[in-house]
């Protein structure tokens, strides 16, 4: 078959199963745009490529697919980055197609030029710069198997002009052989089977769970894991989901601004069982004082992961699903029906620590966002919802209060922290998942940073719901300046030039609500929820509300901050 440079990278996209692409033409990747506009392929066009990159996150996150993205050369690229870069931290498969200024002329800074391979180097998985037609195929095959496999993450593939127009006799490849990319999935049969014997023996065990558990499907197996042993399981904030934290031995989430009961329980175990976690700082606080009497068991595909910022005592290399079937398999059997006995004790005080440090808040002064949160899990908790958040404040409120019980539906920005995430997500996710409410735990901050795209929701009749928590503050900025810089705000303050969300929404073509009172919150988010549309509800919630409890940078995990009671 007989195919452009150009159409070979659409056919190939057909052939893996792609659906949707979000991006931005330009002169570079014209030849691309004129061969998908033949394709059955869906072209979302987005108001700037950073939106694109984040909407193909949110679409891999909420799917378990490979999420698209794509942008011309020089700034269409460069804009990128960002949304790469958080996909890398979280371990999200994105492919990111850019276009090049043509092979005669790169590296003479030509028009619109950028070597955007270089420059995204440390924030992808692999890079490939396509100057040869004929590799198109092969090189589209390796890009989805590596985003996919093993530890997943973004891989971009720089494709120049002249190379998109080359003619080249198609064929694709039906498999991929990497000789230096032999992803492990099974673990050693013998550390299996240590750790096994070390929970048997533990007698304060904690299973901390991280996003590693979604990614591999393992979820089933976790909770399997912890009704047959009983043991409590904390999750980080990319492991929401990973275990139902309705659950009765769900802590919630731990770390910064993690519950109380989650971190004590930390603090006093001797023995976690780490899967799919990484042990980051907004977990282990002080990591001199982390976890001191622990025994550790880390379960990770990704070996780098493993003995990085822990001591490690049973490591264990490869896919969770496969090695928690395993561990369940050899307890089953040590254990013959018998119910775990020695722990009754460190259960009973776990359970002590949960009745005594509850996450609470005041119920005094004026509109609350735990109680906005609240009110959108008490609607939606029965329902197929999938949340996504900005970053802040309310990202923090909406993990503390959303109880999420399933996998993918709790799409975050959890290691680069991206503010502006949480929109361009919810047009990702519900791209993916047309079935299910999305909504998006939004901060004032964080959507103006992307605000533009609200028109790509509305001209594509997405029913996403905005929800707003208008302090007009960077509040979790402030937030550190009143606790740490001893109330000396400066750069934080958003008023005046707030916009009118409202009337932004409307200007758009989006719905727009304000809401200032209690009473006012749940008839808005029925209304919105129905509503077919696109909708902002901008809540003006109190301007000095706190996320707490809270950890102060560098501290320890024992030393949290408020949230002790009204």
């Amino acid at each position: 078959m007989k195919l452009t440079g150009a159409q070979a990278i659409v056919k190939s996209l057909e052939k893996e199963g792609v659906e949707v692409i979000f991006g931005i033409p330009g002169g570079a990747t014209l030849p691309i745009y004129d061969a998908l506009r033949e394709s059955k392929i869906k072209h979302i066009l987005m108001r700037h490529e950073q939106v694109a990159a984040h909407a193909s996150d949110g679409y891999a996150r909420a799917t378990g697919k490979v999420g698209v993205c794509m942008a011309t050369s020089g700034p269409g690229a460069t804009n990128l980055v960002t949304g790469i870069a958080n996909a890398y931290m979280d371990s999200i498969p994105i492919v990111a197609i850019t276009g090049q200024v043509p092979t005669p002329v790169i590296g003479t800074d030509a028009f619109q030029e950028a070597d955007i391979t270089g420059i995204t180097l440390p924030i992808v998985k692999h890079s490939y710069l396509v100057k040869d037609a004929n590799e198109l195929p092969r090189v589209i095959k390796e890009a989805f198997y590596i985003a996919s496999t093993g530890r997943p993450g973004p891989v971009l593939i720089d494709v120049p002009r002249d190379v998109s127009q080359v003619v080249i006799n198609y064929k694709y490849p039906e498999s991929v052989d990497l000789s230096g990319y032999k992803p492990t999935y099974r673990g050693h049969a013998k550390q299996i089977r240590l750790a096994a014997k070390a929970i048997i023996e533990a007698q304060r065990p904690i299973i901390y769970a991280g996003g590693g558990v979604i990614t591999s499907g393992a979820s089933e197996e976790l909770k399997k894991l912890a009704e047959l042993t009983q043991i409590h399981v904390t999750t980080t904030l990319m492991g929401k989901g990973a275990f139902p934290e309705t659950h009765p031995l769900s802590l919630g989430m731990l770390g910064m601004h993690g519950t109380r009961y989650a971190n004590y329980a930390m603090c006093e175990t001797d023995l976690i069982i780490a899967v799919g976690a990484r042990f980051d700082d907004r977990v282990t606080g002080k990591l001199s004082t982390f976890a001191p009497k622990a025994k550790i068991i880390h379960i990770d595909i990704d070996p780098a992961e493993i003995g990085k910022n822990v001591t490690t005592h049973i490591p264990i290399v490869g896919d969770a699903r496969f090695i928690l079937h395993d561990l369940i398999a050899i307890l089953e059997k040590l254990l013959a029906g018998e119910k775990m006995q020695n722990r009754v004790a460190w259960n009973e005080q776990v359970e002590e620590w949960r009745k005594k440090y509850p996450l609470t808040y005041s119920k005094e002064g004026g509109l609350k966002p735990e109680f906005i949160v609240e009110q959108i899990y008490d609607l939606t908790k029965d329902k197929e919802t999938i949340i996504t958040t900005g970053v802040g404040q309310n990202q923090m409120w909406a993990a503390q209060y959303y109880k999420v019980t399933k996998p993918r539906t709790f799409l975050s920005s959890g290691g680069l922290g991206t503010m502006g995430f949480g929109m361009p997500a919810a047009i990702g996710a519900q791209f993916g998942r047309p079935d299910a409410i999305v909504i998006d735990i939004d901060g004032d901050g964080s959507l103006q940073m992307v605000s533009q795209d609200i028109a790509t929701a509305v001209i594509n009749k997405l029913p996403i719901n905005i929800v707003i928590m208008n302090n007009g503050y960077l509040g979790m900025v402030r937030q550190w300046q009143q606790l740490f810089y001893e109330h000396r705000y400066y750069a934080v303050d958003l008023m005046p030039g707030i916009p009118d969300f409202v009337k932004l929404a409307e200007a758009y073509g989006a719905k727009g609500m304000r809401i200032t009172k209690p009473e006012k919150v749940r008839p808005a988010l029925e209304e919105a929820i129905a509503s077919p549309m696109t909708v902002i509800i901008d809540c003006w919630i109190e301007r000095e509300e706190n996320v707490f409890p809270m950890v102060a940078p560098g501290a320890p995990l024992s030393q949290m901050i408020g949230g002790e009671g009204e």
